[in-house]
């Protein structure tokens, strides 16, 4: 029995060494290995007490039907997770970088109502009358308009309001009819338009073209509002406060550059690219100081920003982005940190179809003596050899420094490899994954599968605006519930490589992980000490 023990332990230590716990073979200290037991016994505790047949989750008269578990549906458990003591523990813990986030959704709904709302030149405006039956499928459109174009119509829910004028965004949501909700239905209404609720991803939209059209159109809506200049600063520091607080010292946010301007405070379409960059960096150098001030330099290395565009645009547009894209590197080397095409891969352009500009690219930037590495979404689909999945190839073969979600990657047996040999780390989305439906819960989810392979992943929230999953810690929680394999130590490994396959140089890669090892030591210790402050209570 002995010698079968021994056997078994080898076999599973042997199937596990390609884990990035065991990859990078860090010496666990005493206080880290009582860390790491603590949260897992933690875990077993809730898989019972919150997640169990016989919890209150599960028994709920709103929940009856519901099949509770670990890892289950996002947005139907958020909730629940939030009164957890596991998520209380990973909201405390340092996170690394977020690499995968799309700017125009970092920021809470509500928070961009509320800066929108403090703007004179914002109007909302809708192409039919609001009843209660038309509202739920009826999206509010915002516009910033010259002073001289301002409107005297104080509603838009009176019976005289004529579709499609626009009515100034205080008034409108003042006078916002009783019946309606008033005020708060009218907050109610647009946060609606700007994020996918559970019966949405459940039940009306459960495929994936059906979630991604409406996921789509909380872009339409939202971009109005964020791509205002007097609004888009506020965002930008907001996004960079609420990562900060979440235990995120370093982001990389890809921008979408399709339209060539955004709005000014005078109304007009005249703020070229290079002024969003500009405002961008004051932005983060005031966020520095303001952390500086506080005694908190240490929670925010910075942030970058990846150059996006839609990969449905012709290859002409597509050279005229790149050329942009270089200009920018040139006067921003510090803060553009790389290139990709986004949207939705099943129903979009292939890579393939874009291989001539995106070489000329290279060739283009070896002219000029920059590196504007590639950082391509590919595999974000179900499919196994259509189109999207064949973006996996063109990734690699284009040398992608990252690869965005790469869900599919899984069928690829050499594709991995490669990502081992080549050190291409994969931007994993869990929760955006399950709530887009690409699988249906964590624990179906394919990370795993990349972990075993010895494939570097950091996991991001890519659109928390539209999901919910505000920061990073809704993220490791579910991966966390998910697995009785991974721990404490692994989350924070995994926070480890968010870092060391960041677009940060040598030296600001040492310093971000020489703050994040004093972060996550203090993190090891409050674990630790809360744990024992619960002992002795009890």
């Amino acid at each position: 029995m002995e010698s079968y023990l021994q056997k078994r332990h080898q076999l599973i230590r042997e199937d596990r060494g390609r884990r990035v716990d065991a990859i990078h073979g860090k010496k666990l200290s005493d206080a880290e290995q009582r860390a790491d037991r603590i949260v897992r016994d933690i875990r077993a505790a809730e898989a019972i007490s919150v997640w169990g047949p016989e919890s209150q989750a599960a028994s709920g008269a709103e929940n009856a039907l519901l099949h509770v578990f670990p890892g289950m549906e996002f947005l139907t458990a958020r909730e629940t997770i939030l009164g957890t003591q596991l998520f209380k523990i990973l909201s405390k813990m340092p996170k690394g970088a977020l690499l995968h986030a799309h700017l125009d959704a970092t920021v809470n709904a509500r928070v961009l109502l509320r800066l929108a709302l403090g703007q004179p030149a914002l109007h909302v405006r809708t192409h039919e009358h609001l009843t209660a039956n038309s509202i739920n499928d009826t999206l509010p459109q915002f516009q910033a308009l010259p002073e001289a174009q301002f409107s005297a119509l104080t509603s838009l829910t009176d019976d005289a309001y004529i579709p499609d004028s626009w009515v100034p965004l205080q008034k409108a949501r003042e006078n916002f009819h009783e019946s309606l909700g008033g005020p708060e239905g009218f907050d109610n209404w647009v946060v609606g338009a700007l994020m996918i609720n559970p019966s949405q991803a459940y039940g009306t939209h459960n495929t994936t073209y059906k979630i991604w059209k409406k996921f789509a159109s909380t872009f339409i809506v939202s971009n109005p509002l964020i791509r205002f200049a007097p609004v888009w600063t506020q965002y930008v520091r907001e996004f960079f406060m609420s990562s900060i607080e979440d235990g995120i010292s370093y982001s990389e946010a890809r921008i979408m550059f399709w339209s060539e301007c955004m709005f000014g405070a005078d109304g007009q379409e005249n703020i070229p690219h290079r002024e969003w960059f500009v405002m961008y960096n004051r932005v983060l150098n005031e966020v520095k100081d303001e952390m500086k001030r506080q005694g908190r330099e240490d929670e925010f290395v910075g942030s970058k920003i990846i150059y996006t565009t839609m990969r449905n645009i012709t290859c002409e547009e597509l050279e005229w982005c790149l050329e942009d894209c270089l200009s920018l590197k040139q006067e921003f080397p510090h803060l553009l940190a790389g290139f990709d095409l986004v949207g939705h891969e099943d129903s979009l352009r292939p890579l393939i179809d874009y291989i001539v500009p995106l070489k000329k690219f290279v060739e283009r930037q070896k002219e000029l003596g920059i590196d504007i590495p590639f950082i391509f979404h590919a595999g974000e689909t179900l499919g196994d050899g259509t189109a999207a999945d064949m973006n996996l190839y063109d990734a690699i073969l284009l040398d992608t420094k990252r690869i965005g979600h790469g869900f599919s990657l899984v069928k690829h047996p050499r594709l991995m490899e490669i990502c081992r040999e080549k050190k291409i780390a994969v931007e994993v989305c869990p929760i955006s994954n399950e709530i887009l439906r690409l699988t249906s819960s964590m624990p179906t989810h394919p990370l795993p599968v990349l972990m075993n392979q010895g494939v570097t992943v950091a996991l991001c929230s890519d659109d928390p605006a539209v999901f919910g999953n505000m920061g990073l810690s809704f993220d490791f929680f579910q991966v966390l519930v998910a697995s009785e394999v991974t721990g404490l130590t692994t989350l924070g490994e995994m926070a480890r490589d968010s870092l060391r396959y960041s677009c940060l140089d040598t030296q600001e890669r040492e310093l971000a992980l020489s703050l994040f090892e004093k972060r996550w030591a203090t993190f090891i210790d409050w674990v630790v000490r809360e744990e024992s402050k619960g002992n002795a209570a009890n």
